[in-house]
């Protein structure tokens, strides 16, 4: 079996243990409802980055790089949008949650950079910080596992995969910026593959067990978390020296689940017909970044 679809495969899986063990969804309920492209389109409100407007249209853009043209005024979107979204320039309204950071220009956490009136920066981080915090202050513990053993009897089917897992709460500064992670379940081959055993690493901060901590990964548990996205990432661990793709994707509220693989020791297997056409098209999205 080809080891994409192996992968596939578990992470449905996960989202199965979710679904029957009653983790609270990442998303909150509401959507808006717009016409593109002459179809009508749901949108979860929780998904969208920033929308544009050019002209009379507006172009909504949501976490999965997409972007949805509309004929609509910004009044009517920020009306249906809600309060969680700051009009940055003229024609400009961007999520609170997707903002990873406000420099010479507006950084959001998908990579993306916006510009913005630059006089305005402290008003518009003054809101920011505000609407940030209620936020993420709103990710209560209801249906969240308050200890160790709990963590460990609500994920006790992953004790026996063979491959790295973990369910990791992400750490905001006083900027509601994602700066860290505490590890609040691991299976043994996490210990593994970490180089450190459980005992260790469950209940501890990423930061606080390797210092060299590259903050590289902190961006795509940072989507994964406030916008429910399924991301995979291949890169360099400096903290264990090893070569790693990761697959995260959102569990309870403030939390990540990722499933972590040394490159290493994948083998790959190649015969259908379509397999360089599919890692074709595999590297192509590698390359620009794309999702």
């Amino acid at each position: 079996m080809h080891i994409d679809l192996i992968k596939y495969i578990l992470v449905c899986c996960i989202y199965m243990q979710k679904e029957s063990l009653e983790v609270p969804d990442m998303q909150e309920a509401g959507t808006i409802t717009i016409i593109s492209n002459k179809q009508e389109v749901v949108l979860n409100i929780s998904q969208i980055l920033y929308v544009q407007m050019k002209g009379n249209f507006a172009f909504i853009h949501v976490s999965s790089d997409l972007a949805y043209q509309t004929r609509i005024t910004l009044t009517g979107l920020e009306g249906a949008l809600g309060d969680n979204f700051i009009k940055v320039k003229r024609g400009c309204l961007v999520s609170a949650l997707a903002i990873h950071s406000v420099t010479d220009k507006i950084n959001l956490c998908n990579g993306e950079s916006l510009d913005y009136v630059v006089r305005n920066k402290k008003e518009i981080l003054a809101k920011l910080h505000a609407k940030q915090q209620d936020m993420i202050h709103s990710f209560n513990e209801d249906g969240i596992p308050a200890t160790a053993d709990q963590y460990h009897a609500h994920y006790r089917l992953f004790d026996t995969i063979p491959f790295a897992f973990a369910d990791i709460e992400m750490v905001f500064d006083g900027e509601c910026r994602a700066i860290d992670w505490v590890f609040r379940y691991g299976n043994p081959a996490l210990a593994q593959l970490e180089k450190m055993p459980l005992e260790k690493l469950i209940g501890n901060s990423f930061r606080s067990l390797f210092p060299n901590m590259d903050a590289k990964w902190l961006r795509s548990y940072e989507r994964a978390t406030l916008f429910g996205e399924t991301l995979q990432i291949i890169d360099y661990s400096p903290e264990i020296d090893t070569y790693l793709e990761v697959i995260c994707f959102p569990t309870f509220k403030g939390h990540c689940g990722c499933i972590l693989f040394d490159i290493s020791q994948i083998k790959f297997f190649r015969k259908a017909t379509d397999t360089e056409k599919a890692l074709a098209i595999f590297f192509e999205k590698l390359a620009t970044g794309n999702p």
